[in-house]
């Protein structure tokens, strides 16, 4: 107390470190900001937005960024979308659809028959007076974290509609537990913070620096072989929760553009796909693996011998000592199916699918989520390919008939997909656009019928199968107990007779004109063409071009 009787004011302690606490964090942060706009003076880096202003025919618009994967892909790694353009000014009568997804939704092996073209065709046919804008947003080997950032710039862009087709990547896509693209095991906060550093100018230089000291190059699914998770694995719980919350934070984010949104379940080889690696057990001691492994030989012997009953008793004495080893499951649905058991040999077949710890595949409760959230989610509508490609399966089993390999739909299989899409979006097509007539009576076109408005030939049905193929023959599928089973299919179907070349040409001639703004039809055109005169294919390939100035062959990789 001072000689006046006042007293000294006391500041309480955490009024004193404010300002060391705000300097510690704002002097960085105003570093690193003079940092980043340092670079982007200098030229260091490029925009990551998905997409980037561009013109078609003179017309703004916005077209496919390259640079976009620098957020999750090392450099010389990156994966694209195939090439689109938007136009900034949504024109009259127009109705934009956008798909998400990884290679299946891209359409893989040839994204220009995926089931987003199926479904382009359909509509066209169906509903002409409509102006159809499909924007096909698949990329490989990505998954949610990176569909996020692609929906909330696409959902600035008056879109209409949402088709998710996603699931097959959550584990080895970026930051999955199984994946070789970027770090691994970190909670979604700290993987949506990475994102957004791994955009910066500074990031990128980061990441530059790194790759200069290892270089990498793309080598699709081999280069995941050493990168298993098994079923058990904690982190496996980490994957599930974050993509259930990127799937919500996906429908908002549609839902806040005004559009609708379609959620499919992802539709998998069971029947000829068997696993791509399997782990036993944990706690399996040396004695039960001697045991199990005896067994498992035995089964495998009888089952060679076609003796499927004692393979089966065999295989399940092995199941009692461990039954976490994917492929005894798989042989065993196998065993099974050969026995007419198809309901249990399906159990086992998805069991099967569900252990394998090279996780390609969408498993059980990735489908559980994507159903759970299309009907908890007002707004949303569910497309169940699991069920439809189940329905149209021998004995409810998805096999090779709908699923190539293990993920990518057949022609056959895109068109279930796309027909059952068809009833989705025609069902609830606006009045503006369509009138008043009853929906009920628009009914897709046929199968034969759509795949000749795409000119799929049957020159381009052998051309696909020999990429599936080349494919085939590298890790993981050779590693497949069935890959002799899958070569002896795709080769017969590379090599099924196709029609003479003027007979190709003359049906692509036909799809042409009845749709001249089809430039993927240019495009396709144009390949045949090179065959036999490749000066004349350079106009087909001045067709195709996406938008002004793209480089005709970017992305397509049609002879990878």
């Amino acid at each position: 107390m001072g000689i006046t009787g006042e007293t000294t004011p006391v500041v309480p302690k955490f009024r004193r470190w404010l300002p060391q606490v705000a300097s510690a964090l704002l002097v960085p942060v105003l570093l690193l900001g003079m940092v980043e706009a340092g670079l982007r003076i200098l030229g260091v880096g490029n925009d990551t937005s998905f997409t980037r202003p561009c013109t078609d025919h003179g017309a703004p618009g916005f077209c496919d960024n390259p640079f976009f994967p620098a957020a999750f892909f090392p450099p010389g790694m990156a994966r694209t979308p195939r090439p689109f353009v938007i136009p900034a000014a949504k024109p009259a009568r127009t109705f934009r659809i956008v798909v998400l997804g990884e290679s299946a939704a891209y359409g893989d092996p040839d994204p220009t028959y995926g089931f987003a073209r199926y479904l382009e065709m359909m509509l066209r046919e169906r509903f002409p007076e409509v102006n159809f804008e499909i924007t096909n947003t698949g990329i490989t080997a990505i998954n949610s974290h990176v569909l996020l950032p692609i929906a909330k710039e696409l959902a600035q862009h008056q879109p209409d509609l949402f088709i998710i087709y996603a699931g097959n990547n959550e584990a080895i896509g970026p930051f999955g537990p199984g994946t070789v693209l970027t770090q691994s095991g970190m909670s979604l906060p700290a993987i949506r913070a990475n994102i957004f550093f791994n955009s910066t100018r500074l990031g990128q230089l980061l990441a530059k620096l790194r790759s200069e000291e290892k270089p990498q190059n793309w080598r699709g699914m081999e280069m995941f072989l050493e990168k298993q998770v098994p079923a058990d694995s904690p982190l496996i719980g980490q994957v599930y929760k974050n993509y259930a919350s990127n799937l919500r934070d996906i429908v908002a984010v549609a839902h806040s553009s005004g559009a609708r949104v379609v959620v499919g379940t992802i539709a998998t080889n069971l029947k000829d796909c068997a696993p791509f690696a399997s782990s036993h057990r944990p706690r399996l001691n040396p004695e039960e693996l001697r045991s199990w492994s005896v067994l498992f030989e035995q089964g495998q012997a009888l089952e060679n011998a076609k003796s499927y009953v004692e393979a089966l008793k065999v295989y399940r004495r092995a199941a009692d000592i461990d039954d976490q080893y994917a492929e005894l499951a798989y042989r065993m649905a196998r065993s099974l199916w050969n026995l007419g058991e198809y309901r249990e040999a399906k159990e086992f077949f998805v069991r099967a699918r569900d252990l394998d710890t090279l996780r390609f595949r969408a498993d059980s409760r990735i489908n559980d989520i994507n159903r759970s959230i299309a009907s908890s989610s007002l707004g949303v509508e569910l497309v169940d390919a699991e069920e439809l490609f189940s329905n149209e399966s021998p004995n409810g089993v998805i096999g090779s008939e709908l699923v190539y390999e293990h993920v990518h739909p057949t022609p056959h299989g895109n068109y279930i997909l796309a027909r059952a899409l068809f009833a989705q979006v025609s069902s609830k097509l606006p009045s503006s656009l369509v009138g008043d007539a009853e929906p009920s009576g628009w009914e897709p076109p046929s199968e034969v019928d759509t795949e000749r408005l795409l000119a799929f030939t049957p020159f381009d049905r052998a051309r696909v199968a020999s990429l599936v193929l080349n494919k085939l023959d590298r890790p993981p599928f050779t590693n497949q107990s069935n890959h002799p089973e899958q070569v002896l299919r795709m080769q017969a179907e590379a090599q099924g007779p196709v029609d003479s070349y003027d007979d190709t040409a003359a049906q692509y001639q036909w799809a042409i004109a009845r749709n001249p703004q089809d430039r993927l039809l240019y495009l396709n055109y144009g390949f045949l063409v090179y065959m036999r005169d490749p000066v004349a294919a350079t106009e087909q390939f001045r067709r195709a071009l996406p938008y002004d100035n793209a480089p005709v062959l970017c992305n397509w990789r049609k002879f990878n």
